[in-house]
């Protein structure tokens, strides 16, 4: 496995693995060429045999004293082995701040354990945070 930049040129694969990986909650298309354009936004893709099996991406906030881990998609088919944290400590490796933040549904108990173990904890729940009213519960790491 391989960590790289993600550019303009991995939308089609990017659009596919999000919808593979949050089909409730997959990002539009807008919102996939803004990750994957701004400025500033740190944008990471795990690639296997030419392939994009992870993304992600983040925003750094150094006014906020934090920065924004935006979105964390792994292929179903290569989960549970560690990409996810990978790519988290690279995103993380790049922010520049003293902390990171994140959401999850409060449903996603094996992400939450995963962020839990890397050092994150819950500072608020939103609530209805996801489209369909599901509560988005608010993770914060010490960098």
């Amino acid at each position: 496995m391989e960590i790289i930049k993600a550019t303009i040129l991995d939308l089609s694969a990017l659009r596919k693995l999000e919808y593979e990986s949050f089909a409730k909650d997959a990002w539009h298309l807008f919102d996939l060429i803004s990750v994957l354009t701004f400025p500033n936004v740190i944008r990471l893709k795990a690639m296997e045999e030419n392939k994009m099996i992870g993304f992600v991406a983040g925003d750094p906030r150094p006014h906020d004293g934090w920065g924004w881990i935006a979105t964390i998609a792994i292929d179903p088919r290569y989960r549970r082995r560690g990409i996810g944290r990978v790519l988290l400590h690279a995103c993380e490796d790049k922010l520049g701040v003293p902390r990171a933040r994140l959401t999850v549904r409060i449903s996603n108990h094996a992400a939450i354990a995963m962020y839990e173990r890397e050092g994150y904890v819950t500072i608020d729940v939103w609530k209805t945070y996801y489209n369909d009213g599901e509560d988005g519960m608010l993770m914060e790491k010490e960098l």
